[in-house]
């Protein structure tokens, strides 16, 4: 399928709502294209100094338009796509597209793997003093607070990549368990560092039978 194409060093997953300011010329054309012909585009990921992977979005709204032509338009992400050519203008346009693949989405996740994470997400915002608002775990799936985990880019691109739920719930429950982890090791730390110096009670050893080694 040959899809406008906009680059951007973001990453967007289905279901996500897209907020976009477009001030370049060709991305007002594609916009006004996008509204007057229904048509979608693509945002592939600049990352890794190339364009493999990306995500279809639609748009929604044009929210706001100002005096100079620039715009503030709302999109929603729908499908992930592969690359497959790129092409710097396309059929007259001052916009760029390409021929792009669209992966399969495998839901196989079962809901003790996503009450798990979700119970993990919650451990994660309490250790940290965030606000956290309780999610149905049927409602649930790896796509939700993918961007309030922590992840670095390179992670979210990974899961980007991943077909099936089950592996990106994995993948997220074992971002979750490190950072938990390390986080307990700081605040464990912390408390070294406060208690240093201050009067202590300790435990008297028993000496009885102990050997010189």
């Amino acid at each position: 399928m040959k899809l406008p194409l906009f680059p951007l060093q973001s990453i967007f997953f289905p279901g996500e709502t897209v907020p976009l300011h477009i001030f370049e010329e060709r991305y007002k054309q594609l916009i006004h294209d996008c509204r007057d012909e229904a048509i979608t585009f693509g945002i592939p990921v600049y990352i890794n100094e190339g364009l493999a992977y990306g995500t279809e979005v639609q748009l929604v709204e044009v929210v706001t338009t100002y005096e100079g032509g620039e715009m503030d338009v709302s999109c929603v992400a729908r499908q992930v796509f592969k690359v497959l050519t790129f092409e710097n203008t396309i059929d007259g346009k001052l916009y760029a597209g390409g021929e792009v693949e669209f992966l399969e989405n495998i839901n196989d996740a079962d809901d003790a793997l996503r009450a798990e994470v979700l119970a993990k997400i919650e451990e994660l915002y309490f250790m940290m003093e965030v606000p956290f608002t309780p999610i149905p775990v049927d409602k649930f799936h790896s796509f939700i607070l993918i961007h309030k985990m922590g992840l670095s880019m390179e992670q979210e691109y990974e899961l980007l990549l991943m077909t099936k739920e089950s592996d990106r719930l994995a993948y997220i429950r074992g971002h979750l368990m490190a950072t938990i982890t390390v986080l307990k090791e700081v605040d464990r730390t912390k408390r070294a560092i406060t208690l240093n110096g201050h009067f202590r009670n300790f435990d008297p050893l028993d000496f009885e039978g102990l050997e010189i080694q």
